[in-house]
């Protein structure tokens, strides 16, 4: 079935055996490796080839774009991939290899995807060698004619085909394993790949990274967590922003010789996380290191209005292009089921699980929480450092096989940002106890959800709506009417008798819809007026038209 793939596949190979990346892993402290290994090696590219240095990151260069992703994700697990192949795979996060300044400058100056105009009408300075390079696109510095520092991001050329290319043959290794790994379908594998797919296309326009950009830096204006730099000029393939000074989230040795608190910094990203996920649902879901920067005291002086210090430097973010975002009810889902976890309450867990229909009517859930208690149980009491959330995370889902259970597609890219969350924590502050923080967090945010008043002044804002939409009523019911006519003459009798029914319902209903909308002016007023009373209102009016409507 991926025939129609051979080229690419063979060319994978080839790239593999060239560059002998077998001999950067142990065979025996990885055996299940040992017939990639023997792959590797057959190539007659691989022949008379020694190890090479930094191989593992030329060859995810030279295989592409999703390769180079791959890379990144790993680079935050230390915990999983060996010292040596760490510091290959950290390089890849801003020091891929750069394409030509020329071609940059060309893409600038596009008319169609560029901003239109010659760099010397765009800048007072460009400078042609790339500040950095990474998967997608690469940075230049420049200025401004009034002055301004900024970066210039520039989508890498003829990327697009590329990454299609290598999606159409992924989404077949998905189906295949699809069809064969019961696990794979209970994370709904294809719908993940779809999904990915559609999120690295979003990548490569600039102009939907700086709309994201923006949104994230109003969500984070004035904060002490965060500062986000100000876009200035964007278009497809090029965007024009704030130039920045920090310290990439990697580098901790920094941390300690300007004597930044590391305990301090951890907790205040993973508010950050926490912030983003449920205070605003739109949540940084690309958070390897070469995004995540802190703030050195250079630009203590950014002025939007809060004044950073050596001692408490905000994180700054960067690269915009990968968001995420939940619908209220999956919030409400991940927020129980967290803070059900953290109270040991996993008869909760299962419930929660069961009504969002995770599960089949027929699930065995005793057994389902006996093996979520002894799989997730163990990490209440431990650091950050002694959890493997990956570890965790892929014994849930042989979980989900046993029990049929299905995790809906969207959640999948929240679970992505937390392992790279893990990674970054583990580096930064190995001790960090992310339960004691979490867990106000989240008590608050679900009690803010559920507050009654608040539901109430939402119902108030969704009242017109509501009185435009029944409208439809009658509608149906003539669609109702017409699908009985077509049955037949047999059905005459009937239909003269719902037709009366329908007349008479219709003049009950005229009567409760006028009750409504008068309920709805009087409503309206009573907020003007009578101001915190207004609620009392609304449940008095509600009551009312459910009296009327059951008679």
């Amino acid at each position: 079935m991926l025939l129609s793939h051979r080229a690419r596949l063979l060319e994978l190979w080839r790239i593999a055996a060239s560059y002998r990346i077998d001999t950067h892993f142990s065979i025996e402290e990885a055996p299940q490796l040992q017939p990639l290994a023997r792959l590797i090696r057959s190539h007659p590219a691989a022949w008379g080839k020694k190890h090479q240095p930094n191989a593992i990151k030329y060859a995810l260069e030279d295989m592409g774009t999703l390769f180079l992703k791959l890379g990144q994700l790993l680079s935050t697990r230390r915990d999983l991939v060996p010292p040596a192949i760490i510091d290959q795979l950290v390089q890849l996060q801003d020091r891929v290899k750069p394409f030509s300044s020329d071609t940059a400058v060309t893409q600038i100056q596009d008319p169609k995807h560029g901003l239109g105009q010659s760099i010397d009408e765009l800048f007072a300075r460009f400078d042609i060698k790339p500040l950095a390079a990474a998967s997608i696109a690469q940075v230049h510095t420049a200025a401004l004619h009034d002055g301004r520092e900024v970066v210039v991001k520039v989508v890498r050329p003829d990327i697009r085909t590329t990454i299609v290319n290598d999606f159409e043959l992924l989404r077949e290794l998905a189906s295949w394993v699809s069809a064969r790994v019961e696990a794979a379908r209970a994370v709904h594998i294809i719908d993940i790949v779809e999904d990915y797919r559609q999120v690295m296309l979003n990548e490569l326009d600039l102009v939907l990274e700086a709309d994201n950009t923006t949104q994230m830096r109003n969500n984070f204006l004035g904060s002490a967590l965060m500062y986000v730099p100000e876009v200035y000029a964007a278009a497809k393939n090029v965007m024009v922003m704030e130039r920045i000074q920090g310290v990439p989230i990697s580098q901790t040795h920094i941390f300690d010789e300007l004597g930044y608190d590391r305990a301090a910094l951890a907790q205040k990203g993973l508010t950050i996380f926490f912030t983003q996920v449920f205070r605003d649902n739109f949540f940084h879901a690309d958070m390897h290191p070469g995004n995540v920067f802190v703030e050195t005291p250079s630009i203590n002086s950014m002025a939007d209005g809060v004044n950073s210090i050596a001692h408490e430097p905000r994180y700054i973010g960067l690269d915009c292009a990968i968001m995420g975002s939940l619908s209220r009810d999956d919030q409400l889902i991940v927020a129980r089921m967290l803070l059900a976890v953290m109270n040991n309450n996993f008869t909760a867990v299962v419930d929660i699980v069961s009504r969002a229909g995770w599960i089949p009517p027929n699930t065995d859930k005793h057994a389902l929480m006996r093996d979520m208690k002894r799989t997730v149980g163990p990490m209440l009491q431990k650091s950050i450092n002694e959890i493997d959330f990956a570890g965790v995370l892929m014994q849930i889902l042989d979980i989900a096989r046993r029990h049929h259970m299905s995790i809906p597609p969207q959640l999948m890219l929240l679970l992505k940002t937390l392992v790279h969350v893990e990674g970054l924590g583990r580096d930064l502050y190995p001790d960090l106890d992310i339960w004691s923080l979490a867990k106000p967090i989240l008590s608050s945010w679900i009690k803010e959800q559920l507050d009654p008043v608040r539901n109430l002044q939402q119902l108030r804002t969704q009242l017109p709506e509501i009185l435009l939409s029944s409208t439809d009523i009658p509608k149906l019911l003539d669609q109702g009417l017409q699908s009985l006519a077509s049955q037949g003459a047999r059905q005459d009798s009937q239909l003269r008798e719902i037709q009366q029914i329908r007349a008479d319902m219709l003049n009950d209903r005229r009567r409760d819809w006028l009750a409504l909308a008068g309920f709805g002016v009087f409503i309206a007023l009573a907020t003007q007026v009578i101001g915190w009373l207004s609620p009392i209102f609304y449940v008095l009016a509600i009551l009312a038209v459910v009296w009327r409507i059951l008679g």
